[in-house]
């Protein structure tokens, strides 16, 4: 470092020459030596744990607020504790609006809709402000944001999703918020955190909905009947799937009989009435086709090796992508000349199931890859910043669906691809019935306690073939291995190896 002068290439990530320009952060650009200690620590941590994109666009951020804070309205401030974070964000954006800088950022999700964020400089300067609060040092749950890690208790996390926080700060009512924390904590203990999230989602909309149409309820103690009718009707009007509002729901109703007996408001443990829930609505069973299967696996496979390698094989093994995604690196065994898998079921159980002599063949490609690339790890597909941890479903849905959208890529109706991979497993439990096997087999293949679901799957077969498991292992390798050719030397090499 050269006095207040801190450069790119200073830093362990960045590697020099990666851009033209001989990157800086000039701290002499800002007015007084707080201001210049206090942007010095932000951008230290930044450089440290960021990558040089993440530099390059600080950057510009940084400059920006450095003119901002240079203006008249702030000749008197000599650190950004001098005001707090609402008022910062207010005059800073007042100060862009007058200089021409944009104050939102168009977002284009994979799904190709548009949204509107705020722009980098705004977040930039949040980021700057969060970093220099001072350490809160109260209990976890005395706090509006949880840090799961640092609660007392064992989290139920599905690891192919990242849930760090838990927020509570957009629920209005001081008491309802409370009371909403003691709820979800005691729920933390024998829920996922998926479920718990839900919970926290539909408080935060009946809070919402509180504040606009009754905000004279303070606490849940003052909900009654009439409230919570309202409420769900609201609720049935918002644009979302009838599986959504079941879910909402069900969640408000376990949210509301838990704060009930936590508070002894016994009011809350009779609030909602069995008609409450609608019933269920059987969902159109979707299954890709054979020639979209083709058309989908054959731009797959041209997608990063080890990506392709991922949603390959967890079309053959006809499992939940979490299931695949945490597939760990020991899971091949041979017993008695046969190729088997250990899966580790993140909703129900552990189990094995026999595969082809291929399907194993590119589980230990994968499983090659992952050790030459990262060592030792426990999963095979990993995240690449964390290798201790699996690669995150988003991840993958992302790059899939950007594809998509890049080659245009129609399904049998004219219409793009959409981007499920439950349909993948779909697929494979069609394949299974139409080999006429039996529903226990099917279950037992699909890694199902039950045989409901097997039912489903009989439903949308009308074929005929052989009733062998073995054929059946052997078929789905075929119609994956259609989609494979010009895949390249490796694809080559384990037919040739056969």
């Amino acid at each position: 470092m050269q006095n207040d002068i801190i450069y790119f290439k200073d830093f362990p990530n960045y590697q020099e020459g990666t851009h033209k320009d001989n990157g800086k952060f000039d701290l002499t650009l800002l007015p007084t030596k707080k201001l210049k200690e206090e942007f010095r620590s932000y951008i230290m941590y930044r450089g440290e744990n960021g990558t040089p994109y993440t530099l390059l666009s600080d950057r510009t951020a940084y400059n920006h607020i450095a003119n901002f804070l240079n203006s008249g309205m702030n000749r008197k401030i000599k650190s950004l504790g001098d005001r707090n974070q609402e008022k910062w964000i207010s005059l800073l954006k007042g100060w862009m609006l007058e200089q021409g800088i944009a104050i939102v950022k168009e977002k284009k999700s994979v799904y190709g809709t548009v949204s509107y964020g705020e722009a980098k400089t705004i977040l930039y300067f949040r980021h700057i402000l969060k970093f220099l609060e001072p350490e809160d040092l109260r209990d976890e749950i005395e706090k509006d944001v949880w840090e799961l890690k640092n609660l007392d208790i064992k989290i139920r996390f599905n690891p192919i999703y990242n849930v760090e926080t838990l927020d509570f700060r957009n629920i209005y009512q001081p008491d309802i918020r409370e009371e909403c924390k003691k709820a979800v904590y005691m729920n933390l203990k024998y829920e996922a955190i998926g479920t718990v999230q839900t919970e926290l989602t539909i408080m935060k909309m009946f809070s919402e909905y509180l504040k606009k149409e009754y905000p004279q309820i303070k606490n849940c103690s003052d909900l009654d009947r009439e409230v919570l009718e309202e409420f769900l009707i609201h609720l049935s009007t918002k644009e979302s799937s009838h599986s959504a509002n079941n879910s909402y729901v069900l969640a408000l109703r376990r949210q509301l009989e838990t704060i009930g007996k936590i508070y002894s408001y016994e009011r809350l443990e009779h609030l909602f009435i069995n008609t409450d829930i609608p019933p269920e609505v059987n969902a159109e069973f979707r299954v890709y086709s054979d020639d979209e299967m083709k058309r989908l696996n054959e731009e797959i496979t041209r997608m990063d090796v080890q990506l392709a390698r991922c949603l390959l094989i967890h079309q053959m093994l006809g499992t939940r992508i979490s299931d695949t995604l945490t597939l760990r690196i020991n899971c091949l065994t041979r017993e008695n000349g046969q190729d088997m898998i250990e899966i580790h079921q993140v909703k129900t159980k552990r189990y094995k199931k026999p595969i082809s002599k291929e399907l194993a063949k590119l589980i230990q490609r994968s499983i090659e890859y992952t050790q030459e690339k990262f060592g030792d790890t426990k999963y095979i597909f990993v995240n690449e910043k964390e290798p201790n941890r699996p690669i995150q479903y988003m991840t993958i849905k992302t790059k899939v669906m950007s594809m998509i959208q890049e080659k245009q890529l129609k399904d049998d109706h004219g219409e793009l691809f959409g981007f499920g991979t439950h349909m993948f497993r779909h697929y494979y439990g069609v394949k299974l019935t139409e080999m006429h096997l039996d529903d226990w087999t099917i279950a037992r293949l699909l890694g199902h306690k039950r045989l409901t679901s097997v039912h489903h799957y009989r439903k949308m077969s009308n074929q005929t073939m052989a009733d062998e498991t073995r054929e059946v292992r052997q078929m789905m390798s075929d119609i994956i291995y259609m989609s494979l050719a010009g895949w390249g030397e490796e694809y080559e090499q384990i037919r040739q190896n056969d």
